[in-house]
């Protein structure tokens, strides 16, 4: 594997990862949020531009590839995980990155993604989450809520959503964070944390739909009222929230509960401190149902991160075992060997 010369890498700017192809998604789309902190923060990757792959699925965050000026792969529908982790094996020197959306990645991608995290490939995972189908106009998707009326659920769906942070811990995700579209210098922060980790980084980026679910995440984002309803992730600092930071989260058991500050019998010091480099999944885990539950708010940040063997190295570790054991392997000899034969 190459190593970096980090001292002889061009000093790149955002213009640098910016194609020349024009940008095609609805007016006031999140997405556009997405792809600002992407070209911004790619400068700060570490990363020889030559060297980062962006690969899609299908739905509109897959457009993703065409807008940055890097090597890029449009996949079909569900497989970019997949194909993702084809990319890291085959080249292991490349930064590989995965644009997803709810539906292509939690739906008929479900599988290609549990697997990538249980495998801890060292790829980074962006999914955008607008709960719905945005590219075939207005479906309900995996993530949307229980009741939700849509063109393919009229009388409302009776699924329950699936919860994508909750899934990536449970997968054995080494790294997972949560982001909003209309948080830029947040959104940059968890990106450039995903670049430098070593392993499976997975980023839910909560991103509006101004066409087909309009406001999904406005308590979120509402200046009158998202000081209520999230709750910042900082390492090491107690989980505190709300306008007057009066709002305490702490532990009965494994139960979480909003303590008043104010009430004169809870201070600061009974609240749950965060330590994302918990190597017991159980809290992060805690942390990633909050959204399950109507009366907590909603996380945003590093959820947990932790170090552990990437499949990657240990595939090429097994490679270079079993070369100096027994030589480099011979395609001929493989393919002519006496396991094959001609259909004529």
């Amino acid at each position: 594997m190459e190593t970096k010369n980090l001292e002889t890498k061009p000093k790149y700017t955002a213009k640098d990862f910016s194609s020349d192809v024009d940008v095609k998604w609805c007016p006031g789309c999140g997405d556009y949020s997405i792809l600002a902190q992407v070209q911004r923060t790619s400068p700060d990757f570490g990363e020889l531009k030559e060297n980062i792959v962006w690969v899609s699925g299908i739905g509109c965050s897959s457009r993703f590839p065409y807008y940055m000026n890097t090597y890029g792969f449009h996949g079909i529908h569900g497989r970019a995980a997949a194909i993702a982790t084809g990319v890291k094996l085959a080249n292991p020197k490349l930064q590989v990155w995965v644009a997803t959306g709810d539906g292509d990645s939690l739906s008929i991608g479900g599988n290609h993604f549990i697997h990538a995290c249980r495998k801890n490939m060292d790829i980074k995972i962006v999914l955008f989450n607008n709960k719905i189908y945005g590219l075939t106009k207005g479906q309900y998707s995996p993530t949307s809520e229980k009741g939700k009326i849509t063109k393919s659920s009229p009388y409302g769906t009776v699924d329950f959503p699936f919860n994508a942070s909750k899934l990536a811990d449970a997968a054995g995700a080494t790294f997972f964070a949560r982001t909003i579209d209309r948080e830029p210098k947040h959104m940059q922060e968890m990106l450039k944390r995903a670049a430098a980790h070593k392993g499976l980084a997975f980023i839910e980026v909560y991103q509006n739909c101004p066409i087909f679910n309009d406001g999904a995440y406005a308590p979120l984002t509402d200046k009158t009222s998202k000081e209520d309803y999230v709750l910042y992730l900082e390492h090491g600092k107690p989980l505190v929230f709300g306008k007057n930071k009066d709002k305490g989260i702490k532990l009965d058991g494994l139960q979480p509960v909003v303590i008043d500050l104010n009430d004169g019998k809870h201070s600061v010091d009974d609240c749950w401190v965060h330590d994302e480099f918990d190597t017991d999944p159980t809290r992060g885990f805690i942390l990633a149902r909050f959204i399950d539950m109507d009366h907590m708010p909603t996380p945003i940040g590093v959820f947990r991160q932790v170090n552990k063997p990437t499949y990657d190295e240990e595939y090429w570790k097994q490679v270079e075992y079993v070369k100096s054991k027994k030589g480099a392997g011979d395609y001929n000899k493989l393919m002519f060997s006496v396991n094959t034969w001609d259909v004529e």
